[in-house]
């Protein structure tokens, strides 16, 4: 490397090249000749403004788009001390101007903690770290403040600890009564043909009326799983807890069945299979290919009616439809797509993130035209959201057939209201 400027600024080019390995961590493939390049840059060019080192170790070390998201992330956590960016920018430029942006939010804070594996960035030597309100709040992870606070505000260690909590929650839902009949000595119709093949086998005469009642049997339950950008945090999330559902130690559904979908509908109901909810989500992570990209709700729905329905609907299974609706494709083909899925699924129910503001309205197309056809609308953001729809679709909501006009959720008949 050049002998010049590690002599001169050794300080820089080590935390330089400490900086390089977290990209590295967080999964870029960056080479020692750009390693090289982004030092004599630096050396070469010089800069005033903190933008000036962003800009030039961005255009030395990154060479495709997809990576910029993750490069802002770790550049905003790996020099979030300013007085000590401050001090190394001051070896190439006296001059250095006070345009230090303000701190980033926590979800760019939690994805640089991924990529730095958990540590925080290099200080000078002799000064003590201060610790930030938003690293005291990793001793809150137990309380109320926890379990409120939205999985996009959580940060890496937060995070780990709401993925464990999720793993003890449990769907649960009442069982479905079936046309088919069985022996049930308390039942209320009396059971002919075992009280005739009874007193067969007694000579004839009839001791005891045999009895039968309705079979019941679990329903199949089928979610539907938005993995775009806007949706990130929370469909991994929610993919946990559909791995909790379908792993219950007592489960109260037949069978589950999992979609993802952002600009392509993918089947990962046989990467949930596995027991290990990591590996599973790896899996899932390699099989859908469009994550943290685009949305397109309608076509995603029409492909799931068109090839899927017949296989997974037949035996009126309940549907879980989880985006917040920002879908900006045909809303004709939204509405058609929603309404058939609707009239196929026993009961149809949202979750959308954008619930824990308390002024949403339903102003943007997609949600209008979802909120006519699902039968319930609920809040997935946090732990305490996940509990209370735990509750909510249990049996009151989620067991009994209904009329599809009677719409239980308050909410969703509020919100058709403001709709019109």
């Amino acid at each position: 490397m050049t002998t010049t400027l590690q002599s001169a600024e050794g300080r820089l080019v080590e935390n330089i090249v400490h900086f390089v390995q977290a990209l590295r961590k967080a999964g870029l493939k960056i080479g020692t000749a750009q390693v090289e390049t982004a030092i004599e840059a630096v050396e070469a060019v010089g800069f005033s403004h903190r933008v000036d080192f962003y800009h030039i170790l961005r255009a030395t070390l990154i060479t495709r788009a997809e990576h910029l998201e993750v490069y802002h992330q770790v550049f905003s956590m790996f020099w979030r001390d300013p007085e000590f960016l401050e001090g190394l920018m001051h070896m190439l430029s006296p001059r250095l101007k006070d345009d230090t942006p303000p701190p980033p939010p926590e979800a760019a804070r939690r994805r640089a903690e991924d990529a730095l594996g958990g540590a925080p960035p290099r200080a000078p030597k002799g000064k003590p770290e201060d610790e930030s309100p938003q690293e005291a709040l990793l001793t809150w992870s137990r309380n109320e403040v926890f379990r409120t606070k939205d999985f996009e505000q959580m940060n890496a260690a937060e995070l780990r600890d709401a993925q464990e909590a999720v793993r003890q929650l449990a769907l649960q839902v009442d069982p479905l009564r079936t046309r088919r009949m069985g022996s049930d000595p308390h039942g209320r119709s009396p059971d002919l043909r075992a009280t005739l093949r009874r007193a067969a086998r007694g000579g004839g005469e009839i001791h005891q009326m045999a009895r039968k009642a309705p079979r019941t049997r679990r329903p199949d339950l089928v979610a539907s799983c938005d993995i775009s950008g806007s949706m990130s945090v929370y469909s991994r999330m929610l993919m946990r807890y559909l791995h909790a559902v379908t792993h219950a130690r007592q489960p109260a559904w037949g069978r589950v069945h999992v979609f993802t979908f952002g600009t392509a509908l993918t089947n990962v109901t046989r990467a949930l299979a596995t027991s290990d909810a990591d590996v599973a989500l790896a899996v899932i992570g390699r099989a859908a290919t469009d994550w943290e990209g685009g949305t397109r709700i309608g076509p995603a729905l029409e492909r799931f009616n068109k090839v899927w329905s017949r296989r997974v609907l037949s035996t009126g299974a309940h549907v879980l439809l989880i985006t917040d609706g920002l879908e900006r494709d045909d809303m004709d083909c939204l509405d058609r797509e929603a309404a058939r899925l609707s009239l196929r699924a026993r009961r149809f129910a949202w979750l959308n993130p954008l619930l824990r503001y308390d002024g949403f309205a339903p102003k943007a197309g997609g949600v209008r035209t979802l909120l006519a056809h699902v039968d319930s609308f609920h809040a997935c953001h946090s732990l305490d959201s996940l509990q209370m729809l735990t509750e909510t679709l249990g049996s009151s909501q989620m067991g009994g057939a209904g009329r599809r006009d009677q719409m239980r959720n308050r909410r969703v008949r509020g919100l058709r209201h403001q709709a019109h």
